[in-house]
């Protein structure tokens, strides 16, 4: 019996947009060990003198995040950020009322930008829109960007850190739609306060980029005519318009739960023709883009409450070999729709659910950890514009969908590219051609791929290593054709060239 076959097709002159860097970023949140045991552990042998875990910076550099947002979540709607600089003895431990847990405030502001520089990632801040005012948006902005000789600024570099932070990202409130939130306010409230911090930041410094909190899912019963009417309203002081969306398998349906970027596509369509309108209805010569800002596989149930705690086990899911493919086709919906989403932060970067967990001895990463490593590390240039054939697999959710997701990149700098492909397929290998149309001689120079027989296999603390990438035979392109058959349940990686 052979095996199902697929055709896809590649032209590194057939492009959708350059790719932005910033579509491999992470987030941080104070909120269960995210913060506190895990990027920030003074106790453990493993930290260095600034209280940093040594393990957990070096997996972080080794995803390759380019930006990472702070310091939330739910938790931002309550925070002072005054609470989290200057002495550390005189800091205040105050209730963390989002995950009902105890902050203690030894992480903050500074102590983050100091992270983000240890990894080499942009930090991406966050304004208080629920508890906060307006003003203390724009005493925020003083306090990181600007240079000396105002009382913000100075209190800064009384603080230790003389030179600004020059913060470029900032996040004006989080899911300031969902009644969850401390502060909850309907679209037009916020619309109208999000303008006004939006105004004062800018005023401020005019360099920064402002990200509109845009609905939280596309459940939500708001959704999306609150992105309309904060667009409408907020339009001309904002550049960015985020997104949030947590995907999982709550009903043991792994073929639809595999073809979940079915509905991340209509999510990233539906936003983006929401900012089509709004520009048009406003006649606008500015651009706002989206910045999926929250985006993970999260439904097994963990705790959410801390019980007024320090540092609580909160949500610290264990993924598996189905969620990771659910990862790697997420990825490939931001490559195809790169023309129009310029930002990405998984949430979250450790413990939280995280592909990275902590103890105090040591660090295990999950089989999704590996996914995001291969793109983030290999996605450069423009995102190329396939066409790809492949034969259908069944799935209740959302009808037939094709056996393979794809997605690739191509930087004419290097000359340098990538195809990333899942087989979503649960049983069936697929054999996949590649035909190159563009007439170059290409090779492919390394290829990787995690898979496995059980959808639902993990790694853990006694088998680490059960699901991680691995090298696999490289193939031999042959007049701008190849063949390489890609296994049921299957994450394969090449990395491509191009002569001149």
């Amino acid at each position: 019996m052979t095996n199902p076959k697929a055709q896809i097709f590649l032209d590194t002159n057939r492009t959708i947009a350059p790719i932005s860097s910033l579509l491999f970023g992470g987030f941080v949140e104070h909120m269960g060990r995210c913060v506190y045991e895990g990027i920030y552990d003074p106790k453990s042998p493993l930290a260095d003198a600034n209280g940093l875990r040594l393990d957990v910076l070096q997996a972080l550099r080794d995803q390759a995040y380019t930006v990472i947002r702070y310091p939330g979540g739910n938790f931002l709607s309550g925070y002072n950020w005054l609470d989290g600089v200057g002495p550390k003895g005189e800091r205040p431990s105050r209730r963390n009322l989002a995950w009902q847990s105890i902050e203690t405030n030894q992480f903050g502001t500074n102590e983050f930008v100091d992270f983000c520089r240890e990894i080499n990632a942009a930090p991406m801040l966050g304004v208080n829109m629920g508890t906060g005012t307006i003003q203390s948006a724009s005493d925020l902005v003083e306090y990181c960007n600007v240079d000396s000789g105002t009382y913000w600024s100075d209190l800064r570099a009384s603080h230790g850190y003389r030179q600004p932070h020059n913060v470029r990202y900032w996040c004006v409130g989080n899911e300031m739609d969902g009644p969850w939130q401390i502060g909850h306010l309907d679209a037009v409230a916020y619309g109208n306060k999000a303008l006004e911090a939006a105004k004062m930041m800018k005023w401020q410094d005019p360099t920064i980029k402002t990200v509109l909190c845009g609905s939280s899912g596309d459940k939500m019963p708001t959704y999306p005519d609150w992105d309309r009417i904060a667009l409408e309203i907020a339009w001309e002081h904002v550049d960015y318009h985020s997104m949030h969306y947590y995907a999982g398998n709550r009903d043991n349906d792994t073929a639809s739960f595999l073809a979940n970027a079915v509905e991340f596509e209509n999510f990233v369509n539906t936003l983006e023709g929401t900012l089509r309108y709004v520009k048009a209805r406003r006649r606008s010569n500015h651009d706002v883009f989206l910045s999926w800002d929250e985006w993970q596989v999260w439904y097994k149930g963990d705790p959410l409450q801390g019980n007024w705690t320090e540092a609580p086990h909160l949500a610290e899911e264990i993924y598996n070999l189905e969620d990771a493919l659910v990862v790697a086709q997420w990825l490939n919906v931001f490559l195809r729709k790169s023309h129009v989403l310029k930002i990405a932060c998984v949430a979250q970067i450790v413990n939280v659910i995280s592909w990275l967990h902590t103890r105090p001895d040591g660090l295990l990463k999950q089989p999704s950890f590996y996914v995001f490593q291969l793109v983030s590390n290999l996605a450069r240039g423009e995102a190329l514009d396939l066409l790809v054939k492949a034969p259908l697999v069944a799935t209740r959710a959302y009808g037939d969908v094709p056996a393979l997701d794809v997605s690739a990149s191509f930087d004419a700098a290097t000359r340098q590219g990538a195809i990333f492909l899942v087989n979503r397929s649960l049983k069936e290998a697929v054999t996949a051609e590649f035909i190159w149309q563009d007439g170059k001689t290409v090779a492919i120079n390394q290829a990787w791929q995690l898979t496995g027989d059980d959808p639902k296999a993990s790694n853990s603390w006694e088998a680490p290593n059960r699901l991680v990438t691995q090298p696999i035979p490289t193939p031999k392109v042959s007049d701008g054709r190849s063949t390489l058959t890609l296994p049921p349940l299957s994450f394969t990686v090449l990395q491509t060239s191009v002569q001149i």
